[in-house]
């Protein structure tokens, strides 16, 4: 590796007044996407590269001016028009893609890096990280503060209807999803200890990414890497022992700055009714109840609206404000979204792809859905999900399915000293309680099971982080109703 032109985060902020022209090297990626959308609403010159583009993000970023071209069409000559080449993290070390960049002699980083020294390190920008939650709590966080008027700010990794996935806002509140993914195959750290975070949410903290971490005590040692730089506030949920492990490390026992929620804490949420229609719960806050209404159901939507509550009422909004901004919110795409009908069954399709998300995300659906059967297809994308580290957590996670259908995963585990999941000794379990289980190896398989399945007395519930054997992309997608 040649790593002479790379720069960190404190090299790009200082500088940044000689960066005019930014290239986003695999800019189609919804963080990628997002980032460069940011630089040119900041006022820097923003063009792209990327082996496919496809929509929505391609269609976005064609709206907002920024040039696209093929990777084959990139050149160093190219390269050298522009002050910064910005790294997707797809790129793989010694490729022919970090070839070309680093002997191009432009100086080169993550995107992390890029928006954090370029856009965010002034503004307030208050991080939303964890295992679970962190796209869909950052997109609740937009549109709350956005309902009280506050013109928020945000960077969300993931889809949603009628809107980007970053918008500048005014500076005083910048929410951003924090991944505790990989930043580039050159900054073998967390993307969120790039971002200049002010405040931290923290949503959930346990084992995950297994073809990176080895133990949930590595991804703690990137948020101890962080939580130093962290002038502002902290809101954490006390219903996980590394984040509760966290905080009691790390809290100074000044309440206004540190606070902890969840189920096991007395500030909640806790539940008083729930059906189809939303949820009433209980935050208490100051030493006082408060009562809240919202069109969100699932014990994981409220704790995750529950944050952004604590969060606002810390800045000094009210309660009578805050009941009305929280009445009627979306939820991103693919995250508890009902696709259609098929044949008289619902069909929802969720990214849930670790056990403690299944389990709250079917716990949320039967509540939604009372009177209902809930059938759950499985598909075991992530490299952790394909390997047998969570193997009792999945039995245990899908006992309340009615019935499971797994797709076979296409490729063995990139988990390093760890087998692969057995798909088939979690059928057997399913079985052994009486619910009928089956395993399928492909599309055709998959809708012969879907079509014995498919009824108005039925929800389908399809949990995967990827196309579960090319369904999304299929004919079936055609033969929905709405």
């Amino acid at each position: 590796m040649n790593l002479k032109n790379k720069l960190d985060y404190s090299t790009l902020k200082k500088l940044q007044a000689n960066i005019k022209r930014v290239f986003f090297y695999r800019v189609c990626g919804t963080g990628m996407g997002a980032a460069a959308c940011l630089l040119k609403e900041k006022g820097f010159v923003v063009e792209g590269a990327d082996s496919n583009f496809y929509p929505p993000m391609s269609t976005y970023l064609e709206s907002t001016g920024i040039p696209l071209y093929k990777l084959e069409q990139v050149t160093q000559e190219f390269l050298k028009s522009f002050d910064l080449i910005v790294v997707g993290n797809v790129i793989p070390k010694g490729g022919v893609d970090a070839t070309l960049i680093e002997e191009s002699g432009v100086k080169f980083s993550s995107f992390p890096t890029a928006i954090g020294a370029l856009v965010l390190s002034d503004v307030n920008v208050i991080g939303i990280a964890g295992t679970h939650g962190k796209t869909t709590t950052t997109y609740l966080a937009t549109q709350v503060f956005e309902n009280l008027n506050a013109n928020p700010g945000y960077l969300i990794g993931g889809v949603m209807d009628s809107r980007p996935s970053s918008r500048l806002g005014s500076g005083k509140y910048f929410f951003i999803e924090s991944d505790e993914y990989d930043s580039a195959y050159f900054e073998k750290i967390s993307k969120f200890r790039s971002y200049s975070i002010d405040n931290l949410i923290l949503t959930s903290l346990e084992y995950d990414h297994a073809d990176i971490f080895n133990s949930v005590e590595e991804i703690k040692d990137q948020f101890r890497a962080a939580i130093p730089h962290i002038e502002k506030k902290f809101i954490i949920s006390c219903d996980y022992i590394a984040a509760v492990e966290l905080f009691n490390e790390f809290s100074d026992g000044n309440k206004d700055r540190w606070m902890k929620y969840g189920e096991k804490s007395e500030i909640g949420p806790k539940i008083i009714s729930s059906n189809e229609n939303g949820t009433t719960f209980q935050v208490t806050y100051n030493n006082g109840p408060l009562k809240f209404e919202t069109n969100l159901v699932g014990r994981h939507n409220i704790l995750n609206l529950t944050s952004v509550i604590l969060y606002a009422l810390t800045e000094g909004f009210s309660h009578a404000d805050l009941s009305k901004a929280i009445t009627n919110l979306q939820m991103v795409k693919r995250r508890q979204e009902l696709r259609g009908i098929y044949n008289g069954s619902l069909v929802i399709d969720d990214f849930a792809h670790h056990p403690r998300a299944v389990e709250l995300t079917l716990d949320g659906i039967i509540t939604q859905y009372p009177g209902k059967n809930v059938h759950v297809i499985m598909e075991p994308n992530s490299a952790t999900a394909r390997s047998a580290i969570f193997q009792k957590e999945f039995e245990e996670a899908l006992s309340r399915a009615s019935s499971v259908i797994f797709t076979k995963p296409t490729r063995p585990t990139s988990v390093k000293n760890v087998g692969d999941l057995d798909i088939y000794k979690i059928i057997d379990h399913v079985k052994a309680s009486g619910r009928p289980g089956s395993v399928v190896g492909n599309l055709a398989e998959l809708m012969i099971e879907i079509d014995k399945i498919a009824n108005a007395q039925n929800v389908i519930l399809i949990l995967s982080n990827g196309t579960c054997l090319g369904l999304w992309e299929s004919e079936f997608i055609k033969k929905l109703s709405h």
